[in-house]
């Protein structure tokens, strides 16, 4: 089953580019300022919708239908939200337009079967997903304290999914009915379909196939495989009997393991020898071309997991049939007293024009999960569903993004990956460009262009991030100018995330001196034209690679371009990523060199701390930060210094006593992140 999300959304970093860059969380609004979302209550009402316009939530809406029994029922851990950023939208609305049955349980109570056993057992099978985030990431920050909100759930309300839900749904599902078909897919299957290291357990936990007890598991973007597996449902085959489509996992017995698949080490290797687990992650991103890719095996107990080789991309039509379904754009009316819910707020009013991101950074799983491979929709298409927003009575003119995983991506980043698929174990853009790869924006500037003449449309905005390697890429800087002048308010996200070229190399991202360029350029057009407009960095810390000593360049950084961060992201491990790879094993799993990871609370601290060294609460700790990297030389009082010293090394101060850098930025500079990037687990 497909996850439209991404880009997974809570207030962490590590999660935005998990799916759709134009997808659900808090961010700044229209006029570039951070606040928390305030929905409507009224907000499907002023529409003109009603229960009617959904899927049926309640038995009560089922039997309203004329249905006595659903052909599926799909069990989510979100609230209801019908918009195509959604994967419950998505997926439930493709088997509609199938013809068949659906009913949604929402956030069901997991504390009983009754919520369950809401619609009796459905005809085909149950279809169970965590929600457009992983549900752990949903729950905890990376320092693993429990969240106070979930921008997912009705208000904002924490606590309204289980950890782990996908599992805890599907036992409870087995629990009241023991021989019911269960699929499972979203984010959180998606991500966890191998034996997996886990950061809040801190081990290797088995697939969740496995774990869950589900027959099926359906990994990436899910339109195919839900569209097969239904078919072959209603012609009778027995969940157990399907095997061969593209884009799942099964678990069978180690004799019907299907010849010519690539070998992991199984889940007791993996689990007790880190050399193992890093050549298993290495495998298996090597094998997600659906191209190139074979079937992969890992052996998980007296049974094989079997993963089939990815499904194949939606061609354009496809795609734009998918956004041509009948969404209604908006939460369920049952949340209305709860305030709606907060995610659907910013994506009401975006679009998703792309899949798919060659970028491939490390610590971002899209490539685990959507692809590397560009998928657009057409330029009509695109228009079509503008045009539908601008409709809407609560639309006030501005389009909020015009993205996806990565915003000016259109174009497949060679020719060749048709016939021979994407290169393993390469970069297209990191740490340079590649020299196959094809840099033209001409097709998203004229979308760009048709959109902000579309009668209605004050502004278009882009917010889903812009790679700004491949912009400098681009002989042509038209879309460039374009971009400065027409599409930002009044801050610019981009991700260098950080500026040592010993972590931008593990982090797969490009050397610091293509950001540099960037930045020079962006505020060469802005002052050309006139205009008060600030790029924001989104930096991390404590990523595999970073020692302390990495940690002091990038807090040199924000001093040097007198920018202080009022919100600091630690490296999250999510389930799947290379970069969690590293973070577990302590190896590069397509090298197998050590790699120096930043483990201890006391490390972590220090490296955040070092982002935010203006503040005076910060003082201690980057002292010891500071004294521990052997760079004594910041610690003082005279221009270029961090923090001033220790109350006996002052002539008459105070310890504590915040201090202001004569040459240094003052931490009232306008220059500052006053928001967090949702990132793709």
């Amino acid at each position: 089953m497909q996850n439209a999300s991404s880009k997974q959304k809570k207030p962490s970093r590590a999660q935005k580019r998990a799916g759709s860059a134009a997808q659900g969380a808090s961010r700044p609004s229209k006029h570039g300022t951070a606040h928390t979302p305030n929905i409507d209550p009224t907000g499907p009402t002023a529409l003109g919708l009603t229960r009617a316009d959904f899927l049926p939530t309640t038995r009560a809406d089922m039997k309203a239908r004329g249905w006595d029994q659903c052909d599926f029922v799909y069990i989510c851990g979100d609230a209801y939200v019908d918009h195509p950023s959604f994967g419950a939208a998505i997926i439930t609305r493709i088997l509609q337009s199938l013809g068949y049955s659906v009913a949604v349980i929402a956030q069901p109570n997991w504390h009983t079967t009754q919520d369950f056993m809401r619609f009796g057992c459905p005809r085909l099978a149950f279809l169970v997903t965590g929600g457009n985030i992983d549900s752990m990431v949903a729950h905890y920050t990376s320092a693993k304290r429990k969240r106070n909100s979930d921008l997912y759930s009705p208000g904002g309300k924490a606590g309204l999914r289980p950890d782990r839900a996908v599992i805890t749904y599907c036992r409870k599902i087995r629990e009241a009915y023991p021989d019911a078909a269960i699929a499972i897919g979203g984010l959180e299957a998606s991500l966890r379909r191998f034996a997996h290291y886990d950061y809040w357990d801190d081990c290797v936990r088995p697939s969740i196939l496995a774990d869950s007890g589900a027959d099926l598991l359906m990994y990436g973007m899910g339109e195919h495989q839900i569209t097969e597996l239904a078919q072959q449902l209603a012609e009778g085959i027995p969940i157990s009997g399907i095997t061969g489509i593209r884009g799942t996992c099964y678990l069978t017995d180690p004799v019907n393991t299907p010849w010519g698949a690539v070998q992991c080490p199984d889940f007791a290797q993996v689990s007790r020898d880190r050399r193992a687990y890093a050549k298993a992650t290495r495998q298996q991103y090597d094998q997600q071309d659906e191209i190139s890719g074979k079937v992969v095996i890992q052996r998980h107990g007296d049974k094989m997991l079997v993963q089939n080789p990815p499904a194949l991309s939606l061609t354009q039509e496809e795609l734009d049939a998918v956004y041509r379904l009948p969404y209604t754009r908006c939460a369920h009316p049952m949340y209305d007293k709860q305030g709606g819910v907060p995610s659907i707020e910013e994506v009401q009013f975006s679009i998703a024009h792309n899949r798919g991101c060659f970028g491939y950074c490390n610590f971002c799983s899209i490539a685990l999960h959507q692809g590397r491979r560009i998928t657009c929709r057409s330029e009509e298409s695109i228009l079509e569903e503008a045009k539908k927003i601008i409709a809407m009575p609560n639309f006030k003119g501005y389009i909020h993004d015009v993205g996806g995983p990565t915003a000016n991506f259109r174009l497949p980043s060679c020719k060749k990956q048709a016939t021979h698929g994407m290169c393993p174990g390469k970069k297209c853009l990191a740490p340079e460009p590649c020299k196959a790869l094809q840099v033209d924006h001409t097709e998203y500037l004229s979308i760009l262009r048709k959109l902000r003449a579309l009668p209605g449309v004050k502004r278009v905005f882009i917010r889903s991030g812009i790679r700004f390697d491949y912009v400098m890429a681009d002989k042509d800087d038209t879309f460039f100018k374009e971009l400065v002048s027409e599409h930002v308010s009044g801050q610019l996200k981009v991700a260098p995330e950080h500026v040592s070229n010993v972590v931008l190399d593990k982090m797969g991202k490009p050397h610091i001196e293509c950001y540099e360029a960037f930045q020079k350029r962006f505020y060469e057009i802005t002052k050309s034209i006139g205009k008060k407009q600030y790029l924001v960095p989104y930096l991390m810390s404590s990523h595999p690679g970073s020692t302390l000593a990495e940690a002091v360049k990038l807090s040199l950084f924000l001093r040097d371009h007198h920018m202080h961060p009022e919100q600091v992201q630690d490296f999250y491990p999510t389930p799947g990523t290379i970069s969690t790879c590293m973070y577990y094993t302590e190896l590069d799993p397509y090298t197998m060199e050590p790699v120096y990871v930043p483990k201890t609370p006391q490390e972590k601290a220090m490296q955040r701390a070092l982002l935010q060294y203006y503040l005076p609460q910060n003082r201690q700790i980057v002292l010891s930060a500071l004294r521990q990297a052997g760079r004594q030389d910041l610690i003082g009082t005279k221009p270029g210094c961090l923090v001033a010293p220790d109350a006996p090394a002052q002539r008459g101060g105070k310890s504590g006593k915040p201090h202001s850098s004569k040459g240094g930025a003052s931490p009232r500079n306008t220059k500052k992140s006053t928001s967090k990037k949702s990132r793709r687990s």
